[in-house]
């Protein structure tokens, strides 16, 4: 099949001026759609609303979806300029739709007809975001919305590319001495990044450039803690008002008095309640309950880790001075090596990128739903290194087009994410064309991309939300894949993680990238032992970012904001109140940096990460109990049919907590999570 018949851009004919003349070509061809739905005279049915509503927003959505790959993907000041120009254009356009009272009126007479369950959901899930933009307010109080929605999308848009530039500028130049400790293929890959930007390199061997999260996880291989402090501090730094142009407070605090306001307008106390209003958890009082029993033994265990830690690092050779936070990860590392037996460089020898992807990721798709994939080559995506494969069922039927994105590049947004130019659906796509991207530093030409163990466990997850987008089978394009309330979506993608480590699957891809022999059972062991090990620092960093998260949206109209140069102080405060504050931990992302939330659609809904996971564990107990065969720990096709027949094919086509209650027969145990967090 070609270009034309997956629907997949020709990408090597876009440019940032096209981009924009189809987008605003777009606008303008769906305003003139949707005021012929809104002013027909006929009554509201189906076929005359609801239909080319839905198909309507599938034709505007593709040229957007397309820019957006570019700007997240590949990125750069041209592209920059794109998203600055089209982000007020859509919130303005978002606004035109869902404040529009004659298309309100025609959604509110089909709310009121006999229609079947999925159809009946659809249009609630319509009216849902009417209510949600506020077309049940009065003309003034809509017209402030509006204001509010076009720059808060500007704010968004512009915190989002300070951040990015943040991390670029960050960037470390590293000698030859300072890279002791680190493996070949690590070496390998920082000369390699300093090679393709000798710019910012100016002269050094190595650059390292700085990931999103607060710890960077390479510090683990520094030998020298004077290196690993210097890294520590360029990374919680950023974004902190020490270099004005990298320094998004100011925006971040108005952002957050424009949600708080909207909030008030829409008739919620704060952005939070509003949030959880429109997610499966319903209420702040939800989520409340579920994060404050995390908080108590959450700390426990990083006291208890953090004596560990220090007394390891103190009686290890060659340490010299206080174990302080920056050494925590080097430590950890170090104690998880001599207690379970795993070399992290040796470890790394055999998770080779592509057989991660291909003979990990795909073959543990392929046996839980005969998911088959093939290289398609012939297909370019929108960089070089972007590789396409053809999903097809088990029977033949092809599905879509999957393109992994693994290797950072300058200008990428950083982190790990999934996104879609299409989905399938009845009244919609017939192929779906879904992304993966990561940001594994590219090694030198003719060396091998040898991953972490942390780096394999999120090619699996993913792929979870790739599989949410893949395996859809729904009528509405608006319910289709991961459209799902922000703290459901986290769950299918979760969920696969758990095949990373498993026996049949481990056996698979886990190869030697030399001599292709097995992982040595000793590792195989050691991964499988040191499962729960450093609960308390992975449970301490993410439950500190969602307790920040949600501090900063508690806020209600006419409440005092922090001031920019107090949102450290604020910090600090809102984690020694909330009994999570650490000496040893930062947050996942300190507010500066804290791209999901102040950019990327998790705004008051970070918390989605553990409310997810809530459902993720209960649902890997059923793998490995109910849903194994012959000891199979789940890996099996009926084991897999079920998760999609309840979960991945249903995506927002009904609640979808009634997916997850079919699977499991009853309501989330969060003890589950608690067991494997290990806070019980």
């Amino acid at each position: 099949m070609t270009y034309e018949a997956f629907g997949l851009p020709e990408f090597s004919t876009i440019t940032p001026e096209s981009s924009v003349v189809q987008i605003r070509e777009a606008i303008a061809q769906h305003s003139t759609l949707l005021a012929s739905i809104a002013s027909q005279e006929a009554v509201a049915t189906v076929e005359n609303t609801l239909v080319p509503f839905e198909r309507g927003a599938l034709a505007l959505k593709r040229p957007i979806m397309i820019a957006w790959t570019f700007i997240e993907s590949v990125g750069g000041r041209e592209w920059e300029a794109v998203e600055t120009e089209i982000t007020p254009l859509l919130a303005t356009h978002d606004d035109d739709t869902y404040l529009d009272t004659q298309l309100l009126g025609r959604f509110e007479a089909l709310g009121s007809q006999d229609l079947d369950a999925e159809t009946a959901w659809c249009v609630a899930e319509h009216l849902k975001e009417f209510r949600a933009h506020g077309a049940h307010l009065g003309s003034e109080d809509q017209a402030r919305l509006r204001t509010l929605n076009g720059r808060m999308a500007e704010l968004a848009s512009s915190i989002g590319q300070i951040i990015v530039k943040a991390g670029q500028d960050g960037a470390l130049r590293l000698s030859e001495e300072e890279t002791a400790g680190l493996s070949e293929a690590e070496r390998a890959g920082l000369a390699a990044n300093a090679a393709t930007n000798p710019q910012r390199a100016a002269g050094a061997p190595y650059l390292l450039n700085l990931t999103l999260p607060s710890q960077q996880l390479i510090s683990s291989s520094f030998a020298n803690p004077d290196t690993r402090q210097r890294i520590f501090e360029a990374s919680v730094s950023r974004c902190d008002g020490h270099d004005a142009a990298t320094d998004p407070r100011e925006l971040i605090v108005e952002l957050v008095r424009l949600r708080a306001e909207q909030a008030g307008l829409l008739g919620f106390e704060n952005y939070a309640e509003f949030v959880a209003s429109q997610s499966t958890a319903g209420s702040s009082e939800a989520v409340d309950s579920l994060l404050d029993s995390m908080v108590a033994p959450t700390q426990k265990n990083v006291e208890h880790e953090a004596q560990q830690l220090k007394r390891s690092y103190a009686d290890s050779a060659g340490a010299a001075g206080t174990f302080a936070p920056s050494d925590w990860l080097y430590a950890q590392e170090a104690l998880r090596a001599s207690r379970f037996a795993i070399d992290n460089s040796e470890l790394s020898n055999y998770l080779e990128l592509w057989h991660v992807v291909e003979d990990g990721v795909f073959y543990a798709a392929n046996r839980l739903y005969g998911l088959q994939f093939a290289a398609r080559p012939d297909l370019a995506g929108y960089a070089e290194d972007v590789r396409v494969w053809e999903v097809r069922e088990e029977d033949g039927t092809v599905l879509g087009l999957f393109l992994g994105d693994y290797y950072a590049r300058e200008g990428k947004r950083g982190g790990a994410w999934m996104h879609e130019i299409s989905l399938r659906a009845g009244q919609g796509n017939e192929y779906a064309i879904i992304f993966n991207n990561l940001n594994v530093t590219k090694p030198a030409p003719g060396e091998p991309t040898l991953l972490t163990w942390d780096q394999v466990n999120t090619c699996f997850h993913e792929f979870g939300h790739a599989l949410h987008a893949l395996l859809t089978d729904v009528e509405w394009p608006s319910a289709a894949g991961t459209n799902v309330p922000r703290d459901f979506v986290e769950f299918p993608s979760q969920v696969n993680e758990v095949w990373a480590a498993h026996p049949e699957v481990l056996s698979n891809y886990a190869l030697h990238w030399q001599t292709g022999e097995p992982m040595p059972q000793r590792l195989r062991e050691g991964l499988s032992a040191s499962d729960g090990f450093a609960e308390g620092f992975s449970t301490s960093e993410i439950l500190q970012a969602v307790l920040l998260d949600q501090a900063w949206h508690r806020f209600g109209t006419g409440d005092s904001v922090p001031k920019a140069d107090e949102v450290e102080a604020f910090e600090q405060q809102t984690l020694q109140r909330a009994g999570v504050l650490s000496e040893w931990i930062p947050p996942r992302y300190r507010t500066g940096y804290f791209n999901h939330i102040f950019s990327s659609g998790y705004a008051a809904g970070y918390y989605s990460y553990l409310w997810s996971e809530a459902l993720d564990a209960d649902t890997v107990d059923w793998f490995q109990t109910e849903g194994s065969q012959a000891g199979d720990g789940g890996l099996n096709r009926a084991a897999g049919l079920k998760m999609r027949s309840c979960i991945l094919s249903r995506g927002n086509s009904r609640n979808p907590l009634i997916g997850f209650e079919e699977l499991r027969g009853r309501s989330v145990d969060t003890g589950a999570l608690l067991r494997r967090r290990r806070l019980s």
